[in-house]
């Protein structure tokens, strides 16, 4: 029919699962010292840990491998209550994740580090920045969480940042080669947000345009970022 408009083609917002198994973490020097700290549990220098890294670093992937292994709870920073810190440390280990300044209940925090101290439990803590960096009220608990022991994993370096690319694409079931990844390597922002920004925009733009994932594509989208 003349005039006809061709339906436009939707890109499903699908699930997609990332693999958070010891066996699909990537190692690098970025990480190395995070990755001993987990593998090196219970002989930890301290009961109480803490992991600092910029978003999609890997905090949640080794607080995941440590939860396994550990028999750990998980709880949100901003979740923890003081009625809640006795059964979180019911199986004596915890993760606490993504802790943000003025994001968090400080006596539930303070509660939670006396605790696990008299109780002997471990402590995983996930923030983006130490917390030298936060305004604390509660100077007790101030001093205690700025002593408490930091691992910081460091942005990636080529090999690191290369296998990044290949593995956000896998679990989203996408298919890369040599040229694709050499490209994302020298075109976007050297951190792990960007990669998987960008593992994310192909993946969307190659399901809604019916079309292959290919470096061709990714310079047709990156071209004005």
């Amino acid at each position: 029919m003349a005039g006809s408009v061709q339906p436009r083609q939707l890109a499903l917002a699908l699930p997609h699962e990332e693999k958070l198994t010891r066996d699909d973490f990537l190692e690098g020097p970025a990480n190395e010292a995070a990755l001993a700290l987990i593998d090196g549990w219970p002989d930890w220098p301290n009961r109480i840990m803490l992991l600092v890294g910029s978003e999609g670093s890997g905090k949640s992937h080794l607080a995941a491998i440590w939860a396994e292994i550990a028999g750990a709870r998980s709880t949100a920073a901003h979740a923890l209550t003081a009625d809640t810190v006795p059964m979180a440390l019911a199986t004596g280990a915890l993760v606490v994740e993504d802790l943000r300044p003025s994001d968090f209940d400080e006596r539930a925090m303070f509660h939670l580090m006396n605790l696990a101290r008299q109780d002997d439990a471990f402590v995983l803590i996930t923030a983006r920045v130490p917390p030298s960096a936060f305004e604390i009220e509660l100077r007790d608990l101030r001093s205690r969480l700025r002593a408490v022991p930091t691992v910081t994993l460091l942005p990636p370096d080529d090999q690191l940042f290369r296998g990044l690319i290949v593995k956000f694409c896998a679990d989203r079931q996408m298919s890369v080669d040599e040229p694709l990844v050499s490209y994302l390597t020298n075109r976007i922002e050297r951190s792990y947000t960007a990669v998987r920004q960008a593992v994310e925009l192909l993946d969307t733009e190659a399901l809604r345009l019916g079309r292959p994932v290919t470096r061709a594509l990714a310079a047709e989208l990156l071209r004005d970022a």
